[in-house]
């Protein structure tokens, strides 16, 4: 009997421990989430790769309504929502016909008349071609456009982005990203002496890629860390039409 109770115990402790580890995973960051992590180069190459100035409108995040709950009534009890959703198209929403439905509607109208017209922003466009080499679609790619000082290597300009983009096996797709920050402003003496060539050379770097069924690959001297910050202000917002936002 005793060792029959020691074996309940010690399973029951071993199923807390195993769930604790899975929510912890589970609300972790990306970094922490990749345990299935590819090893060697990456699948998803650059075959094509531009920078040049440009003028874009940038638009605001869509409006939404962080209003008051909404009222109860009777048509929002489980009988009669269930109902509404055999409702045909166009039927009005009985929501909307209450003071806080009507509330929020005012709103909005209200934002969207202070809202000043959007003026196209001085920045810079960036374009590149990715070639997916794998047999799994891609959905998230991490990457930078380096500017690079020819005549001091280490003087290293980086401008990295995220960008949600479905490439299919054995496929290339355009990626554009927009940022209103280019090349480094300080270039060093060498390079403006150096009248022969480029003074900057550019680059494309994939840092992380994320497949659809879940698979990650990420550089081994990339940190996911360094743009911790950077990233959770990319996805605050609803993302509109946009591909890529700059981090």
């Amino acid at each position: 009997m005793k060792v029959v109770l020691f074996l309940t115990v010690l399973l029951a402790l071993v199923f807390l421990v195993s769930s604790q580890s899975f929510k912890t995973r589970a609300a972790g960051s990306p970094q922490q989430q990749s345990s299935t992590s590819a090893a060697g180069p990456s699948l998803v190459e650059v075959v094509d790769f531009k920078c040049a100035r440009s003028k874009q409108v940038v638009l605001d995040p869509p409006y939404t309504d962080q209003g008051p709950a909404r009222a109860v009534i009777p048509q929002n009890k489980n009988y009669a929502r269930n109902a509404r959703i055999n409702d045909p198209v166009g039927v009005r929403d009985p929501n909307e016909d209450t003071i806080d439905g009507r509330s929020a509607a005012l709103e909005k109208i209200t934002q969207e008349a202070r809202k000043p017209p959007s003026k196209p922003v001085d920045g810079y466009a960036y374009q590149i071609k990715m070639q997916n080499a794998g047999n799994s679609p891609v959905e998230i790619v991490f990457w930078e456009y380096q500017f690079i000082d020819t005549t001091n290597t280490a003087n290293v300009t980086r401008r990295q982005f995220l960008c949600g983009v479905k490439i299919k096996p054995k496929k290339a797709t355009d990626v554009k990203a927009f940022s209103v920050s280019g090349p480094s402003e300080v270039v060093s003496v060498g390079s403006l002496a150096n009248k022969a060539g480029n003074p900057i050379q550019e680059k494309v770097i994939i840092n992380r890629v994320e497949y659809a069924d879940g698979t990650i690959w990420q550089r081994k001297d990339w940190n996911f860390a360094e743009i911790g910050m950077s990233y959770r202000r990319a996805i605050a917002t609803p993302w509109g039409t946009e591909m890529c936002r700059a981090l």
